[in-house]
């Protein structure tokens, strides 16, 4: 099907106005922009204009309102949903949608995790087939990746067509996951994620938050570590995302998705992240200049960064300054320091649940690779196999790291045994900074 015209239901929120850019740039529709009201769209073009970096989409979009929606899906071969992640509002907004949609429109949910069958329930039967999740990453611009979850009721034919659109005009990262709780690429990094924040409380003595963050710097194979990247996600929708996991999934990893007490305290007093000002940590503008501060679990306040010096990564960070990337990764295995053990721990457990998620939810070997690389800009976890110098070592390191009941959760023979060589070099991940 020819794309010409999307309708985008939510499109004042950051990633309805994204997204929306990318239907008008890469995409080359028309895209009508639906909110609560005509400012409110119009305040969203703008962020949309200004996400793609490019003016000329402006003339491409239509700021609409609530009132206008039957007009802009009876126009639209796709509509594209995007309001807050919550199964009710987004069932009611499917509801509306059925009532003037084109039996063959195709129906998408920007949803992080909920199920896309049990919404496609919502449908009537003639036009479940055509309701999909199209997971992109934030910012969409940067992080390429697009989940595509298709629901029972999708074709052969359907499935080729939505892989089509996704790679080929919308030029995404696309991987094509199964219906299952934050699909795979946050299944995967929020498990991550929150086993750091889980971290930060059990070592809060240390400094928590940013002691945590700055053991899994940018020497780790990451842009930003991992408790910096709750805050720009969101702690409200990191704590969405867990929950979520921790609620309909059981065995492997699950415990890993338990929220912290102090992230419940922080987001029930407003302390969201980066959006709000303040979260995890702060940002005070004060004589034209920005300063950060961190939340300092054990004081239950907020303090000045610390600048953490840790053998080990000092090492790493001047090998890799040298391009001597093997070197690096031999200091991080001999390294016996609290601080190497815990980074090597992260590392380790980060492998291996994706490997395990990639078999549950994943159709291809590569899939958790294109979602840690296009989505999270993570150094991939078949790359870290190789950073570590092969299967073997990885495997020998797996088992002087983990606890005996840390083992026993994964059958490390069959995952790596079925391991083929990532089609991502490692050495791009690896930084040469905290």
């Amino acid at each position: 099907m020819k794309i010409k015209t999307v309708t985008v239901i939510g499109a004042n929120g950051t990633m309805g106005s994204n997204v929306a850019g990318i239907f008008a740039a890469f995409g080359g529709a028309y895209v009508y922009m639906v909110s609560r009201s005509k400012e409110k769209s119009e305040e969203a073009i703008e962020r949309a204009v200004k996400s793609v970096r490019a003016d000329s989409i402006k003339a491409h979009m239509e700021a609409m309102d609530y009132s206008q929606l039957e007009e802009c899906i009876e126009k639209s071969e796709l509509i594209f949903e995007s309001v807050a992640e919550k199964i009710d509002l987004k069932i009611q907004v499917l509801e509306k949608i059925a009532e003037f949609a084109a039996e063959d429109a195709w129906i998408c949910s920007g949803t992080s995790g909920l199920s896309i069958n049990k919404m496609a329930q919502s449908l009537p039967e003639n036009m479940r087939k055509n309701y999909m999740g199209m997971h992109f990453f934030n910012p969409p611009y940067n992080m390429t990746l697009c989940e595509i979850v298709l629901s029972d009721y999708a074709t052969e034919e359907q499935k080729e067509e939505v892989v089509s659109y996704v790679t080929e005009t919308l030029l995404r990262c696309s991987i094509l996951v199964k219906d299952k709780p934050a699909f795979m690429g946050n299944r995967i990094g929020f498990y991550l994620i929150n086993l750091a924040m889980q971290y930060a409380e059990v070592y809060k003595a240390d400094g928590g938050i940013d002691y945590i963050d700055a053991i899994m710097g940018g020497f780790t194979g990451r842009n930003m570590p991992p408790l910096r990247t709750a805050d720009f996600v969101g702690l409200d929708i990191h704590k969405a995302i867990v929950k979520n996991v921790y609620c309909n999934t059981d065995g492997v990893g699950r415990d890993a998705f338990m929220l912290p007490e102090y992230t419940e305290k922080l987001i029930e007093g407003g302390k969201v992240g980066r959006k709000a000002g303040l979260g995890l940590y702060k940002a005070v503008e004060k004589d034209g200049k920005k300063q950060y501060f961190v939340y300092d679990i054990e004081t239950d306040g907020y303090r000045n960064i610390r600048k953490y010096k840790f053998d080990f990564a000092e090492e790493m960070l001047l090998c890799l300054a040298e391009g001597s990337y093997e070197e690096a990764m031999s200091i991080l295995v001999d390294n016996t320091s609290k601080e190497g053990e815990i980074c090597k721990s992260f590392l380790v457990k980060y492998v291996l649940y994706s490997l395990y998620i990639n078999n549950e939810v994943g159709h291809s070997v590569f899939d958790a690779d294109d979602a840690m690389a296009a989505g999270f800009s993570w150094i991939p976890p078949l790359a870290l196999i190789e950073a570590f110098g092969g299967r073997e070592k990885f495997q020998n390191l797996a088992q002087n790291i983990l606890s005996d009941g840390e083992l026993r959760e994964y059958d490390m023979e069959d995952l790596l045994s079925n391991c083929p060589q990532s089609r991502y070099d490692y050495r791009k991940y690896l930084k040469a900074k905290g």
